[in-house]
């Protein structure tokens, strides 16, 4: 037992090979951008949607386009690594995001900007994958845990800084910069991986690449989300414009299913891996957690602008209470996720979230700052501890293989209810508006409390899905540092 011990301490005292340690930085430049690009882009939705003459529920289309786009590509990336490389596959995501960047930043109204934002979302889908697998590669399993935290770092500071650097370029500049900042940092994580990442080897078992699934899904979705944006400017529900993309949404959605349910091997899902119930009612809180979380961070800059009458630098510093308690809460959530059952933490993260989104339905542009900012901690904190014992549960009972097809399948789950979270805070905030008026600041107010009061039932009916994840854990693999990326 001594000597085990022994063995153990010496490993995780072990440095990372400083060959492995330059891949992993040089990768993390090119991470910087897609992270980055995020969060500053929620501060500037108030900016966007004056500049470019547009509505909330349409300018939303610029977040969930981006978000279902990553969604679809995260399963091509295997494919694309093992088809024509990781280095090839790597500098073409981050030639994708560029150019996706550039065009967005030339955008000339609404519909241009989602369309360059949706190219945008198919190069960040690549990057966050592709990095990983390199950075997994370059490790050759050794200290993968240090590195995998290495390169989480950034994630953790991002909530805090993103919104206020958005918040300064716009400030200063215009809405343009948030995007023109990620040419200089795309070119130079090219330069760096073309001169220094190593030439890697073409797999000779080729991965196949569902592309009837990818079909049959990406429009399902987006038909969906499109259906719902419309609720916001018509009362009868079912008015044509609503009714037709529903039901040939529906319709896609059923196709998809039977397709899944009918390919044995590399489909889109892995169908095979809704048999544990555990994986099953993970993804159902996965999509809760991501529209709870996308929700929020679209609803809260828009609130700091619109009730409090903050400017966009403003409403960025406003965020950072919010940032400062997901980096506490994350700071230990793995630990403990390891000692404590994933449902209880799941439910407890739930009710501070709660806690902390009550008060802005609320709230109003005279309450206390000091409040507002204690409210934003407390909903940081919820939402840092949510995600990760999530995760942990979805693997839990699950074999090495379908590791891979599980970590696929719980970001697209993530990412799809972050679109829909985006898309129903936009069309509920329009409504409400609609209803009380925009004539002065009450009736303003009364609106995003609706909103709020919507993201405090998402969060209620999430501790109830919670039930269904079980008491008594089934043993999983370490995944933190993947997790951890994954946010």
């Amino acid at each position: 037992m001594n000597t085990e011990l022994k063995k153990i301490a010496t490993k995780s005292k072990e440095k990372i090979d400083p060959a492995v340690l330059k891949i992993a930085v040089i990768l993390l430049v090119g991470g910087l951008a897609p992270l980055f690009d995020t969060t500053m882009v929620n501060v500037a939705i108030n900016t966007l949607t004056a500049s470019l003459h547009t509505t909330v529920a349409d300018i939303q289309w610029m977040i969930t386009g981006y978000m279902l786009a990553m969604s679809m590509t995260i399963p091509v990336s295997g494919w694309a690594v093992s088809n024509f490389g990781g280095k090839r596959m790597w500098l073409f995501s981050l030639g994708v995001f560029l150019a996706g960047s550039i065009l967005s930043a030339l955008s000339w109204d609404v519909t241009s900007l989602i369309m360059f934002r949706i190219l945008q979302g198919i190069g960040a889908g690549l990057i966050v994958p592709i990095l990983m697998t390199l950075t997994a590669q370059a490790a050759g399993g050794h200290n993968l845990g240090q590195i995998m935290s290495l390169m989480g770092l950034p994630a953790l500071f991002a909530p805090i800084f993103g919104p206020v650097l958005g918040g300064i370029i716009i400030h200063i500049l215009n809405w343009h910069w948030i995007f023109f900042i990620n040419i200089p940092i795309c070119i130079a994580a090219i330069v760096f991986a073309w001169r220094e990442l190593p030439e890697d080897e073409i797999s000779d078992s080729h991965q196949t690449l569902d592309i009837m699934g990818i079909l049959l899904l990406s429009p399902a979705l987006a038909l969906l989300v499109y259906a719902i944006s419309r609720v916001s400017s018509r009362v009868n529900l079912f008015d044509e414009i609503i009714l037709i993309p529903l039901t040939a949404s529906l319709i896609l959605l059923g196709g998809f299913i039977i397709h899944i349910a009918m390919k044995k091997e590399g489909s889109l899902l892995d169908i095979s891996l809704f048999k544990s119930h555990t994986f099953s009612a993970s993804c159902i809180l996965l999509f809760a957690v991501g529209a709870i979380s996308a929700g929020m961070m679209f609803i809260l800059p828009l609130y700091f602008q619109q009730v409090r009458g903050a400017d966009v630098l403003y409403a960025g510093l406003w965020l950072i209470p919010e940032g400062l308690g997901m980096l506490l809460t994350r700071s230990w959530i793995g630990r403990l996720t390891d000692r404590i059952n994933s449902r209880i933490l799941v439910q407890a993260s739930l009710v501070v979230i709660i806690i902390g989104t009550v008060p802005f339905s609320f709230a109003g542009p005279d309450t206390n700052p000091l409040f507002i900012a204690l409210a934003l901690f407390v909903d940081g904190i919820g939402l840092g501890g949510v995600l990760i014992p999530v995760m942990v549960s979805s693997f839990r009972g699950l074999s090495m293989e379908q590791i891979p097809h599980a970590s696929s399948a719980t970001r697209i789950f993530q990412l799809i209810g972050g679109a829909f979270g985006s898309a129903v805070i936009a069309v509920v905030i329009q409504q409400q508006l609609l209803i009380h008026g925009t004539s002065g600041i009450s009736e303003i107010t009364k609106a995003y409390s609706g909103a709020f009061w919507w993201l405090t039932g998402v969060a209620m009916i999430a501790i109830l899905s919670s039930f269904t994840l079980p008491l008594i854990a089934e043993e999983s693999p370490n995944l933190s540092g993947e997790i951890g990326l994954a946010h």
